[in-house]
């Protein structure tokens, strides 16, 4: 039995490491007149001077939605993008409104503008990341994803690679794909 324990206890180890990095709550909601499917650009919602807030403007988060929104096929571009795209840091406990909704998913199939909101209160922890993403040419916020806890007691250097993790993860909830996007499944 013993020659068991060692393996057994690494095995643990490396599982509850593997696991252990999600330990935030995600969460997202979405607005009722949104088109999911008919958009296919973005780019990110410009501040003035006066609005300088360094929690709304990071490289690291900036680069990582990019990223993320460029694999599902979005174009970024500076003329007219459908979406704007916003994101804030919070660096304390919070209370979060949002919504219990059907999926996103499944709504989609209806698209049921007359769907009830349903609201909850979140209680949101130091180091969320919020990102919101707006129709231009509707001039409404569509989609809005969180991960409270990000950063949150983490050691400094583990900061970046928690918040490129939580951007996966909250994007994970906005799985659509750019309008007219066909995935090359011969690159895999």
């Amino acid at each position: 039995m013993k020659k068991y324990t060692l393996p057994f206890i690494i095995l643990l180890g490396l599982l509850t490491g593997c696991l252990g990095y999600n330990e935030y709550l995600v969460e997202s909601d979405y607005s009722y007149y949104g088109k999911f499917k008919n958009y296919k650009t973005f780019n990110f919602m410009t501040r003035s001077i006066s609005d300088y807030d360094s929690s709304m403007q990071n490289p690291i988060v900036e680069k990582a939605i990019k990223t993320r929104l460029q694999q599902q096929g979005y174009r970024i571009s500076n003329n007219k993008p459908n979406l704007l795209v916003s994101y804030k840091l919070f660096y304390e406990d919070f209370d979060f409104n949002g919504y219990n909704q059907p999926d996103i998913e499944d709504w989609v199939e209806v698209e049921d503008e007359d769907e009830e909101y349903d609201p909850v209160t979140y209680n949101l922890r130091e180091g969320t990341l919020l990102v919101l993403l707006f129709d231009r040419k509707r001039e409404k916020s569509i989609w809005q994803g969180y991960a409270s806890g990000v950063f949150g007691g983490v050691d400094q250097t583990q900061i970046e690679k928690n918040m490129r993790r939580a951007i996966r993860s909250i994007f994970d909830r906005y799985q659509f794909l750019a309008e007219g996007f066909v995935v090359d499944d011969n690159n895999n």
